[in-house]
């Protein structure tokens, strides 16, 4: 791969002060949003059967029991279960805004943007676009595809591949980001994500 030119961002973009911690915080918030919160089991209240005592108190030599649903039966309910519940956590606006911007300047400082003209196949071939990744040397990396339009054929010989992600600006997020080891995109794509980030 050759390298033209050095891209510059805006001065708006690059003054801005980056903070860990929100992305950190950004990050497990996204990851929260993506758990159902649907795992359930049943308590001894909820289990059917075990209405009377097994055997008698006294005299049988067993241990004493009051109900087969207890716990310590096969059959019986759980303790300390876990219930339905809701994972989503809550951050400002201004925050979300700082988390992106960080997790986009820690790429731009750490040389992981790659900026392309153009972006465009002449047929949905997953062996052209291999061909192309590789040609960028990017072809064993995990690389999140910024995007101005989703194209048909982009997104078909894309698909099969695992690491590659492929978004439009507007999509941009700190998740992707952070997994990603480069983000390449195109002249038109780093605009309007600059856009997006002011």
């Amino acid at each position: 791969m050759e390298k033209l030119k050095d891209i510059k961002l805006g001065k708006e973009l690059l003054s801005v002060e980056t903070n860990d911690k929100v992305l950190y915080d950004a990050i497990i918030l996204q990851r929260a949003s993506l758990r159902q919160g649907t795992h359930a089991t049943k308590t001894r209240s909820e289990v059917s059967g075990g209405g009377r005592k097994p055997w008698r108190q006294k005299g049988t030599g067993h241990a004493r029991q009051g109900s087969i649903r207890s716990v310590q039966w096969v059959g019986g309910g759980r303790y300390g279960t876990p219930v339905p519940r809701d994972y989503s956590k809550k951050q400002n606006r201004k925050e979300r805004k700082l988390a992106l911007q960080t997790a986009f300047l820690s790429m731009y400082h750490n040389k992981q943007l790659v900026v392309v003209d153009s972006f465009s196949l002449a047929t949905p071939k997953t062996k052209e676009f291999v061909a192309m990744l590789n040609t960028l040397e990017l072809a064993d990396k995990k690389v999140l595809i910024v995007v101005k339009e989703l194209e048909e054929n982009l997104i078909l010989a894309s698909r099969n591949l695992k690491n590659i992600a492929i978004l439009e600006p507007t999509e941009l997020n700190v998740l992707d980001l952070s997994y990603a080891d480069v983000l390449l995109t195109t002249k038109e794509g780093l605009e309007q994500i600059e856009e997006v980030l002011r």
